[in-house]
């Protein structure tokens, strides 16, 4: 590879650019803020090199001539002590003049806003956000007070080069120069307090710390004086084709840095060769953290896909299903071609059986987390479970693993951490208990305190708390037998009969035909007074403390799901609930001593409104609510004290 610095200026078409509003406001960030760990410059500048030779290699499938010199494709660091200059250099794709403008020039990644929210002041965390969000190039700046980029596009004639400079003031420089080899340069000249890093020593340490996975070999100058002979410094071999047995903890955890921009470490990963009818590599990872755009849902997400070694693309999101969208990985496949785009793998049916293939190694990784790290798993769940919760109405096939992954808070348990799995749960079920009671409200401190479950909790029965947006949809959508516990079935404590069967005993059925048979004229008069608000007034078995609650039919939309779709804009369909009354409660009493008349309409109402906002719901006219209290509050007030 020749020198990097054989380039021949044209003054006359250089030109000054001003650089995007975010990328000044990020140099201002890198340059007085940024400080620990600033060594990761080093691993971004030689991963944006390992990239560049990857799509090159890439391109030359379809034209064989970008590759036609035979050199072969490698990155060269090299360092100016004296100067204090580093330079990173790679034989890759490079870059046209034009590129190197909007390239260099902008951000084009929508998280870029995302990324100066998720600056904290603690500079360890900021520090390992870049590259996390696009923004690794501009990392040069922590070291660097001057940068220079020299590129050529491959396949371009050598007088179509282009020199960018810039010194982080709000602008940069661009010019077409003469450039007689393609690929780019990454000259940084490094502030006085950086120039550790002009030390070839140093440079060794930190590459074979956070590069040696690289696939290309980086190349250094053999120590020696004025040593003109290059040697690898790191193994240059892709780590997924290495044997397990060959490669150590830290090597994985290195190789997810480097591959997910993440300084922290994965919760745990998958390493497996699967050979026979088909023959693939796959190396897939949980992330310790959830990313900024886990909830954007069409953000690139998905595996980095090789063929025969070859890198095709990053973000292969055909691979894993969308809820298993924050794994992170390469899959190296032997039988897929290699001109394969996007729009080819959704008809290549190879890749289904791989899907499958991958989905169940995640899914075995998560099983085995959970069993064997819980701690670990608690962790995954906090910051994935919700995601996670997305297959269980989608994945029909691997619903039965799903549901053992879940995780669920419960009455069992005084806190509100989601600790309790089904199979615990089923494990603590009464004798002759057949139904897995479950809670949806607006907060698991909601629904620990909610009404609906007075009874359950009063029996001994433990009921499954969440809270979550999609917790009603997922829910909603398990029907029948529950995969994995036969006889066993999933029954919400806020809708229809609670279906107590055996655990009801005949002294219980027998006390509430009593009950209804005492009240059938407070039932009716309370159905009047509401009017069609409800579909029916009747006496509850599910409260104990509270005197009145609403019950949707077993098929109705919940207060949750009905909220979301009228901020979606979406017509909701009508449904009525049932008013439940607890008859032994002492305002219910006073309730139906009332004769007829206005106050007892007033009582009526209190007692449907309180029940509509103890589920969770809105009132169809507050301010009316409000003058029926405050009315019945005068007559307390001017009611003569009790003796």
């Amino acid at each position: 590879m020749p020198s990097p610095e054989s380039a021949a200026a044209s003054p006359a078409e250089r030109q000054t650019h001003g650089f995007q509003a975010e990328v000044r406001e990020l140099l201002q960030l890198m340059i007085h803020s940024l400080y620990s760990h600033r060594e990761i410059f080093l691993r971004e500048l030689i991963s944006n090199a390992s990239d560049a030779n990857d799509r090159l290699r890439f391109a030359a499938i379809g034209e064989p001539a970008l590759l036609a010199d035979g050199s072969e494709l490698e990155i060269r660091i090299e360092t100016d002590q004296a100067a204090g200059t580093l330079s990173i250099t790679d034989n890759g794709i490079g870059m046209t003049r034009d590129e190197a403008v909007a390239n260099l020039g902008t951000i084009a990644r929508s998280g870029t806003a995302e990324f100066f929210r998720s600056l904290s002041g603690d500079q360890q965390r900021d520090s390992q956000l870049i590259g996390q969000f696009g923004v690794g190039f501009y990392s040069a700046f922590i070291v660097a007070d001057r940068v220079e980029v020299l590129s050529r596009k491959a396949g371009l004639p050598a007088e179509s080069g282009v020199h960018w400079e810039s010194s982080a003031n709000g602008e940069f420089t661009v010019e077409t120069v003469t450039r007689p080899q393609r690929g780019t340069t990454v000259k940084l000249h490094l502030k006085p307090e950086a120039k550790e890093f002009a030390d070839p020593f140093r440079l060794r340490a930190l590459i074979r710390r956070y590069s040696d996975h690289i696939a290309f070999p980086v190349r250094m100058r053999k120590e020696g004086e004025a040593s003109l002979e290059w040697e690898a410094v790191n193994q240059a071999k892709a780590l997924w084709t290495r044997p397990r047995a060959e490669i150590t903890d830290e090597e994985y955890r290195q190789f997810y840095q480097h591959l997910a921009h993440d300084f922290t470490e994965p919760l745990a990963w998958s390493h497996n060769r699967v050979e026979g009818k088909r023959e693939y590599t796959s190396l897939l990872y949980l992330p310790g953290r959830a990313p900024f755009d886990l909830w954007q849902r069409d953000a690139a997400h998905g595996v980095k896909l090789y063929v025969r070694r070859v890198f095709i693309m990053d973000d292969a999101e055909q691979f894993l299903p969308l809820y298993l969208r924050f794994v992170k990985g390469v899959v190296d496949s032997s039988d897929l071609p290699l001109n394969v785009s996007r729009e080819l793998l959704q008809q290549e049916p190879e890749v289904e059986a791989i899907r499958s293939g991958l989905t169940k190694r995640v899914l075995d990784t998560l099983a085995r987390l959970a069993k064997e790290e819980p701690e670990k798993y608690a962790t995954f769940w906090n910051e994935f479970g919700a995601v996670l919760k997305e297959g269980v109405p989608q994945d029909a096939a691997n619903r039965p693993a799903l549901l053992q992954l879940l995780r669920f808070a419960s009455t069992h348990e005084p806190g509100n951490e989601p600790t309790v799995s089904l199979a615990q749960y089923v494990e603590r079920m009464k004798p002759g208990q057949d139904r897995i009671y479950y809670l949806v409200g607006d907060s698991l401190a909601a629904a620990r305190a909610s009404p609906y479950i007075e009874r359950l909790t009063q029996r001994g029965l433990e009921v499954l708390l969440l809270s979550e947006r999609i917790d009603e949809w997922v829910m909603g959508q398990l029907m029948g037998d529950v995969d994995g516990f036969p006889g066993k079935r999933f029954k919400d404590a806020a809708r229809g009969d609670l279906e107590l069967g055996t655990l009801e005993s005949e002294a219980d059925r027998k006390h509430h035909d009593e009950e209804l048979k005492e009240s059938k004229g407070l039932l009716k008069r309370v159905k009047d007074a509401v009017g069609d608000r409800v579909l029916e007034v009747r006496v509850s078995t599910r409260l104990a403390d509270s005197p009145a609650c609403l019950v949707l039919g077993e098929h109705d939309l919940g207060a949750g799901m009905r909220r979301i779709l009228a901020a979606a804009g979406q017509s909701v369909p009508e449904s009525k609930p049932a008013l439940e009354l607890n008859v032994g409660h002492p305002l219910v009493k006073h309730l139906d001593g009332l004769g007829d008349g206005a106050r007892f309409k007033e009582l009526a109402l209190i007692l449907y409104d309180q029940a509509q906002l103890a589920e969770g719901g809105q009132l169809g006219n507050p301010a009316e609510f409000v003058q029926r209290l405050n009315r019945l509050l005068v007559e307390l007030a001017a009611a003569p004290p009790a003796s």
